[in-house]
């Protein structure tokens, strides 16, 4: 009897693996498979696709180390030295590596990754490690601090993978995120989040940073410069380590903003603004009172330069400019911004305010003419330059090996009441060198929104770091 029992259970058994078999395929095949198949989410497929595209960007520098017979003993600096002097054989440099942050590949053909531009600041030979462990030294093409991004190349004849490209311009709060990147070192760490708001502006080392979105995914340092991708595993941003005190939040620059950015970067090795040729300034409630306004909801013309594309579409000094297209300028820092989102050759809308009436105007964008970068040095720092000539060292005891030479000095400017004076050299203007009087100029042009600028003169065989407020 048992034994008939025992048959008559295996054959019940059986035949409801075979109707599980028959009525739910799919629960077999799952199980063969280890249940793989209902846990590949749309973030799995995502990451799987985009993991390859996301490198590991680290810097590489030459560390001396002793290695003789005096190493481990706990010198003290006097004694380093005095080893370092006398016992140089000793010593033997060895490379050290740090992690920096993230990157992504954004053209797999020709090698291009973009990434922060803080994460390469003051780095020395720059490393890229794929997912694959494969290695390369990259190359920087361009960086801009303003935006916080850079492009780098690395060569590879067989190709690359590289990320597809989204969209940032519609996304939604709420939508799902994915954020990819190397936090403390942990390589290809995955995090996800929702978009929490857009439109952000922070500030940071006395800079302020416009349009990031915000989510709720935290970004570390290591995640620096890693793409932030949709749930499509597009990618719709990158990821920035810039605000130190977030907490269980992080930041990404759309890449709707960004391609300008890097476009900008690729083609010229910096960003190229756009120009109409006017210069505004803030409404406080003492002026908006005396021309009249109801409120101070907007920026006032103070300059329309002669021959712009402003001047030439009827734009006029004293019109009050309170939008760029669908942004509010209630700021000269909004004005900038909107400006700032315009690539050469598009046509900027405007809507004014002048004389208790509304107007709308459209402006064409085009490059600031480089013949009047002269006229912009003089009129922002006080000075004209000139090359350095054998004539000039001589005449003026010039011991600057580069630079160029103060020829005029507007005697009511910061320089000249600071006590500069012609025959002094100015050898970088902000963070770039001036080695001629193109550099210069071209210098003067890409900082003439700052409201301030940086100027290293030298004179004699001192330097001086100088601020001058424009």
């Amino acid at each position: 009897m048992k034994i008939k029992n025992r048959n008559r259970i295996a054959v019940v058994l059986l035949l409801l693996v075979f109707s599980e078999a028959l009525f739910y395929p799919g629960i077999t095949q799952v199980a063969a498979r280890g249940g793989e198949g209902n846990r590949q989410s749309p973030i799995v497929l995502a990451v799987r696709r985009v993991s390859p595209a996301v490198v590991n960007i680290s810097s590489v520098i030459s560390v001396r180390k002793r290695t003789g017979p005096f190493s481990g003993f706990g010198l003290n600096p006097f004694f380093d030295s005095f080893f370092n002097d006398f016992f140089d054989p000793y010593y033997d440099r060895q490379p050290e590596r740090s992690t920096l942050g993230s990157g992504v590949i954004i053209d797999g053909g020709e090698g291009l990754i973009i990434t922060n531009a803080h994460v390469i600041t003051n780095a020395g030979i720059i490393k890229v490690t794929l997912q694959d462990e494969r290695e390369f030294e990259a190359e920087i093409i361009g960086a801009d601090p303003d935006f916080d991004l850079a492009v780098l190349r690395i060569r590879e004849d067989s190709g690359l993978p590289s990320v597809p490209m989204g969209n940032s311009e519609d996304l939604m709060i709420g939508e799902t995120v994915i954020a990819i990147g190397n936090p403390f070192g942990f390589s290809h760490t995955v995090t996800t989040g929702v978009v929490s708001a857009l439109n952000r502006s922070i500030r940071s080392d006395n800079r302020v940073f416009h349009e990031f979105i915000q989510i709720d995914a935290s970004i570390n340092p290591g995640n620096s410069g890693g793409p932030l991708l949709n749930i499509n595993g597009e990618l719709i941003g990158i990821n920035t380590a810039i605000y130190a005190k977030a907490q269980g939040i992080g930041f990404a620059i759309p890449i709707s903003k960004a391609r300008k950015i890097i476009s900008d970067l690729i083609t010229h090795g910096e960003v190229i603004e756009a120009w109409i040729g006017i210069i505004v300034q803030n409404i406080d409630t003492g002026l908006a009172r005396y021309m009249g306004l109801k409120d101070n909801n907007g920026v006032l013309v103070k300059t329309v330069e002669k021959g712009s594309p402003a001047a030439q579409t009827g734009v006029r000094e004293g019109d009050v400019i309170v939008a760029l297209g669908n942004r509010k300028t209630l700021t000269d820092d909004d004005y900038q911004t909107a400006m700032r989102g315009h690539a050469i050759g598009d046509t900027v809308d405007m809507k004014i305010w002048r004389n208790g009436k509304s107007l709308k105007l459209s402006v064409k964008a085009v490059m600031f003419p480089m013949q009047q970068a002269k006229d912009l040095g003089f009129r922002l720092l006080g000075v004209r330059v000139e090359d350095l000539s054998k004539v000039d060292r001589s005449h003026y005891g010039i011991l600057a090996e580069t630079g160029v030479m103060v020829a005029e000095i507007n005697p009511q400017s910061s320089l000249a009441e600071i006590g500069a004076r012609i025959g002094d050299v100015i050898r970088r203007i902000n963070e770039v060198p001036v080695q001629s009087s193109a550099d210069f100029e071209r210098a003067v042009v890409k900082y003439r929104h700052k409201k301030s600028i940086v100027v290293l003169l030298q004179r004699g065989e001192q330097g001086y770091y100088i601020t001058i407020d424009v």
